[in-house]
């Protein structure tokens, strides 16, 4: 396939070129460059009038609460969202498979309508678990990256006593492993330092929640004389989601021993807990990602996530994060963190993007691609979604 005219954000940086060709084959961005000539057996399709974008990565999301939509607004983080005794586990153990996985599927079909291409879930309740999600997408084009779990919490006692992860429980995780992607643990204070200690030897990726809220902070201090994310980091993980309220001590740690920061502006907003600070992850030196978290709390858009990230933070910090950098959080960064030829229009990588109308209502004139993108796009202005060089939604 051969796109002709075509406005792109080029490269991890996401350089704008005003007009090139780029030629796609076996899945991947083959070349790109202003001048291609055309094979006479390849399909040619023109993007004069399009800027064509990576596909989005949503780097952090719970796809299996999309059963409970809004489900006790009013509630706190803890009551919501807790592992063990929060309203939504409580959901998703008494809800019926077919039930979830028909909700699964419609959330990866909102997000495909939305312009991501990848995303990246923390998958609760074990193999079962692992394996309806999988069910639940085999039908769809997205690409996953799946991360299972054990449902095993230790107590506070365990946790002082630092008892070691039980054999059934490390057959049961190497069972999951063998299915899915990696791990994505839930946080450190519902294990000892034993058992995170233990995930940090499992071959695949590995994720964990840290400082999210100010209460999981309190109780690491409290339980362990430790900050929650120097406990997050015996686990070796590839990635930290949220530190929303980690001390500039710890985001310089997580800078040298983790890939990055996923973080979800919209879901800490939600459950009342503050908003991550950008810039102060930026400047100790962490890559960092964006993910839409619980469909519970949040639509899976990263249109909205951007958007509200760029202001956000002017209004609290009164200095405006660059719209490029946000828009490299939903893309290319993702990439770089996962470790996958993915969020780049580059040559060599997975031909995901976006095909957006430059003179859609909304962004004509577009003075500023990056700014236009991050906070006027819209699922209105996409023309259409390619993902592994097929058009998968929409049409040119």
């Amino acid at each position: 396939m051969l796109l002709k005219n075509a406005s792109i954000l080029y490269g991890e940086d996401l350089q704008y070129i005003e007009n090139t060709n780029i030629r796609i084959s076996e899945q991947i961005f083959k070349k790109i460059k202003q001048n291609l000539a055309s094979n006479p057996s390849e399909e040619k399709l023109d993007c004069e009038g399009l800027v064509i974008i990576p596909g989005f990565v949503n780097a952090h999301t719970h796809i299996g609460d999309s059963i409970a939509k809004d489900i006790s607004l009013e509630s706190t983080a803890e009551a919501r969202i807790h592992p063990i005794h929060g309203i939504k586990s409580k959901i998703l153990k008494n809800t019926k498979p077919a039930h979830l996985a028909n909700f699964m599927k419609t959330s990866c079909l909102s997000m495909i309508k939305n312009g991501i291409t990848t995303f990246v879930d923390f998958r609760e309740s074990g193999l079962e678990g692992v394996l309806l999600l999988k069910k639940a997408i085999s039908t769809l084009p997205i690409r996953s990256m799946i991360l299972g779990r054990v449902e095993y919490y230790q107590k506070q006692k365990e946790i002082k006593q630092n008892t070691p992860f039980a054999k059934s429980k490390r057959k049961e995780l190497a069972t999951i492993l063998q299915k899915c992607d990696g791990i994505g643990v839930s946080g450190a204070n519902e294990y000892s330092d034993s058992v995170l200690k233990y995930y940090s030897t499992t071959k695949k990726i590995r994720a964990i929640h840290s400082a999210e809220t100010k209460q999981s902070c309190t109780l690491s201090k409290k339980m362990t004389k430790k900050s929650e994310t120097q406990r997050c980091l015996l686990l070796k993980p590839h990635f930290l989601v949220h530190m929303t309220h980690a001390s500039k001590k710890d985001l310089c740690l997580a800078a040298r021993k983790t890939g990055g920061i996923v973080v979800c502006p919209r879901a800490n907003a939600a459950l009342a807990e503050g908003i991550p600070d950008i810039e102060l992850m930026i400047k100790t030196g962490n890559t960092i990602a964006i993910g839409t978290d619980n469909v519970m709390i949040n639509s899976p858009n990263m249109f909205r996530e951007m958007d509200y990230l760029w202001k956000v933070s002017m209004a609290i910090h009164k200095k405006r994060i660059d719209a490029k950098q946000i828009l490299k959080m939903a893309t290319s960064n993702a990439g770089k963190i996962l470790h996958k030829k993915i969020g780049s229009i580059k040559e060599g990588y997975l031909a995901d993007c976006i095909f957006l109308d430059k003179h859609a209502v909304d962004l004509e004139p577009m003075h500023s691609p990056h700014t236009s993108i991050v906070h006027r796009a819209s699922e209105s202005t996409i023309k259409a979604v390619m993902i592994g060089g097929k058009i998968i939604h929409g049409k040119l």
